[in-house]
């Protein structure tokens, strides 16, 4: 009867529904190189210990280029490895060999927001408004000489922050539910959803 239950689960349930999957923060996991840096090596190196855990998968964190303002959540390229990670062929090879141990792969992407020096934030930061730079982004006009609305930030203080008009005068405010130094996406753009995509 538990044979059936099992079977019967498995060919109606999604795999993750009742997986046992393992968070990784690259750089505190497992240095490679002795630079006091885990990275995408180092993770590689361990996986057979993983799957002696018994786990189905693994949740990688964002590995991802980034000024490290928030653990790397600030990403600057979502295409890209960090330097000091590896490569994308070191991330190639940890799904190569997470798949030769049975293990699935998640990888955390990100999508509510960028860094601010990525270079749509950048591009957009530089435009003049209502721009396609700048609606990939949440900018408004302030109310009364201060933010749009009264929203908070996930990390506390204004979810909005402005920035200096063309003219060098206050401008509009962008908006970021986390850190200042995560301004979200503009999710309504199509634009947004075909990078993703």
């Amino acid at each position: 009867l538990e044979f059936r239950r099992v079977l019967f689960r498995s060919m109606t349930a999604p795999w993750w529904s009742d997986a046992v999957v393992y968070q990784v923060y690259p750089r505190s996991f497992q240095d490679s190189n002795g630079d006091g840096i885990g990275d995408l090596p180092g993770l590689a190196s361990r996986l057979d210990y993983l799957a002696w855990l018994g786990i189905d998968a693994i949740w990688i964190s964002p590995f991802y280029p980034s000024p490290q303002h928030d653990g790397g959540y600030d990403i600057r390229d979502h295409r890209d490895v960090d330097p000091a990670l590896g490569t994308l062929a070191d991330f190639d090879a940890v799904v190569t060999a997470a798949g030769t141990h049975g293990l699935k792969v998640i990888v955390d992407v990100v999508p509510n927001h960028v860094s601010i020096v990525h270079p749509w934030f950048q591009a957009a930061r530089a435009a003049p408004r209502d721009s396609a730079q700048r609606l990939r982004f949440h900018f408004r006009d302030g109310v009364g000489g201060g933010p749009p609305n009264n929203w908070i930030s996930v990390f506390g203080g204004p979810a909005w922050t402005q920035v200096p008009g063309p003219d060098g005068e206050p401008g509009e405010w962008y908006l970021h539910l986390f850190d200042a130094s995560q301004p979200d996406l503009n999710w309504t753009n199509p634009e947004v959803a075909l990078d993703f995509e």
